[in-house]
């Protein structure tokens, strides 16, 4: 169950005590290309899931905070999109958000997949950070999956790219969780003493309906896979809770009639697929027991248009 006060957008600074001396905080921006493994690395720092993660590319889609407080740093992470060449007005709008993430933090974790050598898209978001003034520490995540023939050849590639910059370079993998406390330590040393931004025991600063809508649509991706790929977006239409049962209502938006099809299924098969696999993970989330009613709804064009996009949550974050 994630741990925060009933209305995480209203932490009072009763519940934030006085930091010890030498105390460190800051914000942590996790840039890279889409799959590259940010989501699945916020999650294992923060120890429980509050990122979706799905083999589909360009999972993530809000900003989305994950909080790490220790007995010496609060470490504040922001996973963002996947910087990607943008095909529609979701696209722009997720990339201008990563794009403002890396002025809006103290440190920035460019994290790249170790398993492939260093390509024109990592060169891509390099010369990107290469115009900020933010710190920047590249993460070699995948390491997991390295060939032990190729493992030196790939983190050569890496290590140029590093070179050019005078970034430091520090290898782990996320999956697996390997070096995960150096990176940390590294991090940490990176940051500048500073306050706690939030109570000790939060671990995100995301709403529960959030997660919810965001954990349905993990569900819909695993499910559907290429078949309804970036088309979907979820709204949390009610959470009403009892002392024996959570009963939340969501509708899942499509662009095409085809889409709808494909996520009802034969006989409703595929949704109540969706809708059970969804349920166990938002009853993880509030650790207790949750009905789950879905509805799809056809949406036509609303990647495109920035009023469709403003309210089901997209929008350019200032």
């Amino acid at each position: 169950m994630l741990e925060h006060p009933p209305n995480p957008e209203l932490s009072t600074t009763s519940l934030i005590p006085p930091t010890p001396a030498g105390f460190k905080s800051g914000f942590i921006g996790i840039i890279g290309r889409p799959n590259v493994g940010k989501s699945t690395l916020m999650n294992q720092l923060v120890g429980q899931k509050i990122a979706i993660t799905s083999p589909t590319a360009q999972t993530t889609r809000n900003r989305l905070r994950g909080i790490v407080t220790t007995d010496t740093a609060q470490l504040i992470f922001v996973d963002t999109p996947g910087i990607h060449k943008p095909h529609h007005q979701l696209g722009e709008v997720l990339v201008q958000n990563a794009k403002i993430a890396i002025e809006s933090v103290d440190v920035v974790l460019f994290v790249v997949d170790g398993s492939v050598a260093c390509g024109k898209g990592d060169r891509y978001v390099a010369e990107l950070l290469a115009h900020s003034q933010t710190p920047v520490i590249l993460g070699l995540n995948k390491i997991d999956l390295q060939a032990p023939h190729t493992a030196s050849v790939l983190d050569a590639s890496y290590q140029q790219l590093a070179g050019e910059y005078n970034w430091q370079l520090v290898k782990f993998s996320a999956k697996v969780g390997t070096e995960l406390s150096n990176l940390q330590n590294i991090l940490i040393e990176n940051l500048a003493l500073g306050p706690y931004y939030y109570p000790p025991d939060l671990v995100t600063d995301q709403p529960e309906r959030f997660i919810m809508g965001e954990l349905i649509r993990e569900q819909v991706l695993l499910h559907t896979r290429e078949e309804v790929p970036h088309s979907v977006a979820i709204a949390i239409d009610l959470v009403e809770e009892t002392e024996k049962i959570t009963r939340v209502l969501a509708t899942i938006h499509v662009e095409r009639d085809s889409q709808k099809g494909i996520l009802i299924g034969k006989k409703g098969l595929m949704l109540k697929n969706i809708g059970s696999a969804a349920r166990q993970q938002i009853q993880k989330l509030i650790a207790g027991k949750v009905y789950l009613e879905l509805f799809v709804k056809v949406q036509p064009k609303w990647r495109q248009s920035r009023i469709r996009l403003a309210e089901l949550g997209y929008r350019v974050e200032e």
